[in-house]
C-alpha cells in the first residue's frame, strides 16, 4: 500500500472515529453518581471543589469524570442561571392558621416587590416536598421559602436548590444542617413564658404535648419547658412528655391520663389543635378548666377564640415571620445581603384567656 493511500485510510478511519465519540451519549451528573454510590448532589458539590465533601471522594469524582469525558450540559447551565421572578413557596399545611398567615405576608410583600409565587403544599409528607423542589426546579424559580414537613429528616433536595444556584429561606421548621437564611419564632422563650406562667398560677404537675423530636421547634419548645420546670424545682419524668400534636391523638390519649393517679394539673400543648383536643378530653371525663386543670397553647389562630373557655396560647405572629422571610430571600436575590446568611428571630407573645387560671 503506497504511503498516500495509508493516509488517506488513516484520515477516514480518524473521521470514524470522531464520529464514534460525538454519536456516543454524554454521561451525566446522575450517571457517575450511581457508578460512585453517591447522591448527585455530593457530585455536583464536588466538580466544584466544594469544601465540604471530602478531599478522597472530590479526587474520586473528577477522576471518573475525566476519564469519561464528562462535559458538563450547557444548555441545562443556560437554563438554570436564566433568570425569572417567580418565588416558590412550600407550606405543610395550609388549613395551619400559622402557615396561612406566613403565606398572607409572603404574597403581600412580594407583590409589592414585583416578584410571583409559586405555592405548593407538602402535606406533611417527605416524598411530596422532594417532588415539589423538582417541580420549582423544573419552572425555574428565582428562590425558595419553606417549612420542612413533619418527617423530613434528609435535605439532598434542598441541597440540589443551592447547587444550582437557587437560595433557600427556611420558616418555622428549618434545616440545621445547610448553611442558608432562617426566619423563626422566638418558641424557647414563648414556651418558657407559657409553662412559668401555669405554674405561677398553681399548677404542679404540667404534662408537655411535642411533636416529631427531631423538629427544631420540638427541641426549643420542650427546653422552654423542661427550663421552666427546673427553675421552679418541679421534677420533669419522661411520661409527663408526650408525642402528641394533633386534636385527634389529644383526645385518644389525654381521658386515660385524667383518670390515673398520678393525672396532670396542667397541659403546654406544641399547637392550639392539640390544646383543643386537651380541653375536649376535660369536659369528656368532667374536669373543670381552669379550676382543675389548665391549658395553654401555641399559634393563636381561630381556635383559639372558638373553643369554650377559649384557649390561652402563645402567639406565633405568622404574618411577621412571612414578611421577614421573603424580605430575606429579596436581599440574596437583589444582592444586598452582603454574602452573608442571616437569621430572623420573631418575638412571641403569651395570650392569657380562659383555660389558665
Amino acid at each position: 500500500m503506497s504511503k498516500k493511500k495509508l493516509c488517506a485510510l488513516c484520515v477516514l478511519c480518524g473521521e470514524f472515529q470522531n464520529q464514534s465519540t460525538m454519536n456516543k451519549p454524554q454521561i451525566t451528573i446522575k450517571d457517575i453518581a450511581r457508578e460512585l454510590g453517591v447522591s448527585p448532589s455530593t457530585v455536583s458539590r464536588a466538580l466544584k471543589d466544594n469544601p465540604d465533601i471530602s478531599q478522597e471522594t472530590r479526587d474520586a469524582i473528577h477522576k471518573y469524570a475525566r476519564e469519561h469525558n464528562y462535559k458538563p450540559n450547557v444548555l441545562a447551565l443556560n437554563l438554570r442561571t436564566s433568570r425569572s421572578n417567580t418565588i416558590g413557596v412550600i407550606i405543610p399545611q395550609l388549613v395551619h392558621h400559622f402557615f396561612s398567615c406566613v403565606l398572607s405576608g409572603i404574597e403581600e410583600t412580594a407583590a409589592k416587590a414585583g416578584y410571583n409565587i409559586l405555592v405548593a403544599q407538602s402535606n406533611e409528607e417527605y416524598e411530596r416536598e422532594v417532588k415539589i423542589v423538582h417541580s420549582f426546579l423544573a419552572a425555574r424559580v428565582c428562590g425558595v421559602i419553606t417549612s420542612l414537613a413533619k418527617d423530613t429528616s434528609r435535605y439532598d433536595h434542598y441541597q440540589e436548590l443551592l447547587d444550582n444556584n437557587i437560595p433557600i429561606v427556611f420558616y418555622d421548621r428549618i434545616c440545621t444542617g445547610i448553611n442558608t437564611e432562617r426566619v423563626v419564632v422566638d418558641d424557647y422563650a414563648g414556651s418558657f413564658a407559657a409553662v412559668e406562667y401555669m405554674i405561677q398560677t398553681g399548677c404542679k404537675r404540667i404534662f408537655f404535648y411535642s411533636a416529631a423530636p427531631h423538629l427544631e421547634i420540638s427541641k426549643n419548645r420542650r427546653n422552654g419547658y423542661l427550663d421552666a420546670m427546673k427553675k421552679y424545682r418541679i421534677p420533669v419524668d419522661q411520661s409527663m412528655i408526650k408525642l402528641c400534636d394533633t386534636r385527634e391523638k389529644a383526645i385518644a390519649i389525654t381521658p386515660a391520663l385524667l383518670e390515673g393517679p398520678d393525672r396532670p394539673d396542667g397541659f403546654f400543648a406544641i399547637n392550639d389543635e392539640t390544646a383543643s383536643g386537651i380541653l375536649y378530653s376535660c369536659k369528656l371525663v368532667g374536669r373543670k378548666v381552669p379550676d382543675e386543670v389548665s391549658i395553654c397553647g401555641f399559634t393563636d389562630g381561630a381556635i383559639a377564640q372558638s373553643t369554650d373557655p377559649k384557649l390561652t396560647t402563645v402567639e406565633q405572629h405568622g404574618e411577621e415571620v412571612g414578611k421577614s422571610a421573603i424580605r430575606l430571600l429579596i436581599e440574596k436575590l437583589e444582592g444586598n445581603d452582603e454574602g452573608k446568611s442571616s437569621n430572623k428571630i420573631v418575638r412571641t407573645n403569651l395570650v392569657v384567656r380562659g383555660t389558665t387560671k
